[in-house]
């Protein structure tokens, strides 16, 4: 199947069927979206790199139960976040950021100056301790809607809460983000 204008379901359907382009194109799509959710949760490059073979060898295992009923990314994050919630609960906490995670940042090559470089990693930083500030669910459905362009409803699905609580907890995330950032 050579049509990139094809919906995620219609290329799901085709892949249940046997059409292995129809996978290479869905893993396309969604694997840097996909890998930067997990990062950003995990914050530690070689769990999200596990995290993530592990999600789309769930999606491979279960792809002969996939039904067109939910939409292919609200599945895919819902497999996601169920791998998440079983790799925190294993880990009966969730891990501070790496001792190195601000001299492997600073070591990103940029061809500003460094002036600048200073500046965007301080605004990076600032932004990360102000997200890591969140509570889990409210980072989590300001990260889906934000980074992965989830609706509300897909949220919802992906959480196993309501619209008008990730509605609530989308809020409350933002009013603390402003809150604790620089204008």
């Amino acid at each position: 199947m050579n049509a990139p204008d094809h919906s995620d379901e219609v290329l799901m359907l085709a892949w249940v069927a046997g059409d292995a382009e129809a996978f290479e194109q869905l893993y396309a799509r969604h694997r840097l979206k996909l890998y930067r959710y997990l990062l950003r949760q995990l914050r530690d490059n070689a769990q999200a790199d596990e995290l993530f073979q592990d999600v789309w060898q769930r999606v491979i295992a279960a792809r002969t139960g996939w039904t067109p009923d939910a939409g292919f990314a609200t599945w895919l994050y819902t497999i996601a976040h169920h791998r998440l919630g079983d790799h925190w609960r294993a880990l009966k906490h969730r891990p501070a950021a790496p001792a190195d995670a601000d001299e492997r940042l600073a070591r990103l090559a940029d061809g500003d100056t460094p002036e600048r470089v200073l500046s965007d990693f301080e605004r990076r930083r600032q932004l990360q301790l102000a997200l890591d500030g969140l509570p889990e669910e409210q980072r989590e459905v300001l990260l889906l809607r934000l980074e992965q362009e989830l609706t509300l409803e897909e949220i919802g699905e992906v959480t196993g809460v309501g619209r008008e609580t990730v509605k609530s907890r989308l809020r409350y995330a933002m009013d603390k983000l402003r809150a604790r950032l620089p204008a």
